[in-house]
């Protein structure tokens, strides 16, 4: 395993997912049946199921597309979906 990959890619999605839209659900959802055990096992394995999806399309991708290409591509979409919320189009 290469460590530096590993901390790199969990320092960027814990940072990226702190203060995030699927906290506030799993805050929600557990108080609302307060079951947070169960709330917990359930936004885990979504997380496990959409992670595995984006890594295996990322390195379907990667094959075939230079990875500075997705990079770009993916920065630019965050950025460009951030001014459609921001003026109200989203």
């Amino acid at each position: 395993m290469d460590w530096k990959i590993f901390l790199a890619t969990f320092t960027a999605v814990f940072f990226a997912e702190l203060a995030d839209k699927t906290q506030l659900v799993g805050i929600g959802m557990s108080a609302k049946s307060g079951r947070p055990l169960t709330v917990w096992l359930g936004s885990i394995a979504a997380y496990i199921i959409i992670t595995a999806f984006s890594v295996l399309i990322g390195a379907a991708l990667g094959k075939c597309i230079k990875p500075e290409f997705i990079r770009y591509t993916g920065a630019s979409l965050f950025v460009i979906i951030g001014l459609l919320m921001f003026y109200g189009k989203i």
